[in-house]
């Protein structure tokens, strides 16, 4: 599990002036600290007696101005030409788009503009729902590239370059190849061989980053998809780098395929992009490039709180560091330091139930739950808390054993079989000729042997279960019942909560 110990190609040691600038959030300010008498949308006016100035206070709704207007975005280099050109001098690209819907846009916008490349996209099977939205949108075929799996954990890892060769070998009308590093659990893929992998077959690498905004920017932290060779990298910025929530970034890199991809990226961004783009979500992605790129020291903090995290649980010995167990797995090359993965199955507790618990009863919130584990996230800069952590998970109960006393160890939660991830039904249509076809909705164990019309996904993390076009499968149902009947338990794409009823392709 090696991480970078020197800066990344390009970057050097300590940031530039230039870096240490945050042009846009700074104009947004400087415009909310004038007397404006606003007869414009949004509607609040910022008015101080309004319901927004009294929940969130008056800078918030002083600062949601639209977009085109002087000393902003409207004009010859203007302060957001600026931010966006520093966004791409921090992350080593070409050239970046700030996205305000998220990373989900980012990847929307890489699946429209692969069909100028080829017809079909080579795309692990583990990605995140929207670039299936984004096949969806394209019409892309798809040759699915399945990632390893463990599966005590039920968790999918990533694909070799191997894998992905052997893909583009029967695939002679490929656009791109997709992948995912790193993955909801941390582990961080050979982003270098995969690049290497796609380039020997003449197509881009696009990377969904969203878990990586932070990588590149310490020391401890693995190197970015951009300098190991990615040409299009979606980027989650407010995931783990800490920008506003819905904002992202979306990044090109320098390289073969640059000059192709992004006049056709631009007009892509603009057509999924909002027209009233949020001035707060944007200024939030402006005041985060800065702060990574000039936060080292508190991303050591950051680091050194998610280490000791692990090392006491460890030495408590109650529950399982899941990142103890990547190296068995020869997709994984890396593991992101600030990702805490945590088997509470072999605690006693299912990752639903530890999660519901340290909501409930500790205001403890953590990301991801799975039935086997929990991940909790520390973001980048960020200082939590580690001591009150550890002591609400060790105050999770355990269950009892045959004797009636507490047992705080074994291979899983007495009386009740570990939930695994089901295999994927065949493909029958592309994802857009499912999503498209007259469809019906029949109960969910009637829809086994049919085809699904709908993304299914359980969420977090929102990697899809079931895809349009494939066939939906007992073990899919299955997975998916239990998934939503589960504390917190929740299925993107259902038609209900419990998943009683599915929608599927009409015959």
């Amino acid at each position: 599990m090696n991480t970078r110990t020197t800066p990344p190609p390009g970057r050097p040691p300590y940031p530039d002036q230039d870096q240490l600038r945050a042009p846009y959030a700074d104009a947004l300010l400087a415009h909310a600290g004038r007397d404006w008498l606003r007869l414009n949308v949004p509607g609040h006016a910022a008015a101080p007696g309004s319901d927004l100035c009294a929940a969130f206070g008056t800078q918030v709704p002083a600062l949601d101005f639209p977009p085109l207007l002087d000393g902003l975005d409207l004009g010859a280099h203007t302060p957001l030409d600026e931010a966006l050109e520093l966004a791409a001098g921090a992350w080593g690209a070409r050239r970046t788009w700030f996205l305000t819907n998220g990373a989900s846009q980012g990847n929307q916008i890489a699946s429209m503009v692969a069909p100028a490349l080829g017809r079909t996209l080579v795309v692990q099977r583990s990605v995140h729902s929207s670039v299936v939205d984004g096949l969806v949108l394209s019409g892309l075929h798809a040759v699915f590239v399945r990632p390893s799996v463990d599966p005590d954990q039920g968790i999918a890892h990533g694909v070799t370059a191997g894998e992905v060769r052997t893909a583009l070998e029967r695939t002679p009308d490929a656009a791109a190849v997709y992948v995912v590093s790193p993955s909801y659990f941390g582990a961080v893929a050979d982003v270098r061989a995969l690049a290497d992998a796609a380039h020997s077959a003449g197509v881009p690498l696009i990377v969904d980053e969203a878990w990586g905004s932070h990588f590149g920017f310490h020391p401890a932290l693995p190197d970015g998809a951009l300098a190991l060779g990615a040409d299009l990298v979606t980027s989650s910025t407010h995931k783990l780098g800490g920008s506003l929530t819905q904002s992202a970034m979306l990044h090109l890199a320098e390289g073969p395929f640059a000059d192709r991809l992004e006049p056709l990226v631009d007009r892509a961004f603009r057509l999924v992009q909002s027209t009233s783009a949020s001035a707060l979500l944007t200024a939030s992605l402006d005041l985060t490039r800065r702060a990574l790129v000039t936060g080292a020291d508190r991303i050591t903090g950051s680091v050194e709180a998610a280490d000791k995290i692990r090392g006491v649980v460890r030495a408590l010995g109650r529950f399982g560091v899941v990142s103890d167990g990547f190296h068995r797995f020869p997709d994984i090359t890396a593991a992101d330091p600030l990702r805490i993965a945590l088997d509470t199955r072999v605690g006693g507790i299912t990752g639903h139930e530890a999660r519901r618990l340290l909501f409930r009863d500790h205001q403890v919130m953590v990301e991801v739950a799975t039935d086997a584990a929990i991940v909790a996230v520390v973001g980048a800069g960020s200082a939590p808390d580690a001591d009150r952590f550890i002591e609400a998970l060790h105050c999770l109960p355990a269950p009892l054993d045959a004797s009636g006393s507490g047992s705080g160890s074994g291979p899983e939660v007495p009386g009740r079989a570990p939930l695994r991830l089901p295999r994927p039904g065949p493909a029958r249509l592309t994802a857009r000729e499912a999503f498209l076809s007259p469809a019906r909705v029949v109960a969910a164990e009637e829809a086994v042997g049919m085809v699904s019309a709908d993304t299914l996904a359980a969420y977090p993390p929102g990697i899809p279960n079931v895809l349009p076009g494939e066939v939906i499968t007992s073990e899919a149902v299955a997975f998916l019942r239990r998934t939503a009947a589960a504390p917190g338990g929740h299925v993107r794409g259902a038609l209900d909560p419990d998943v009683s009823r599915l929608r599927i392709v009409a015959p």
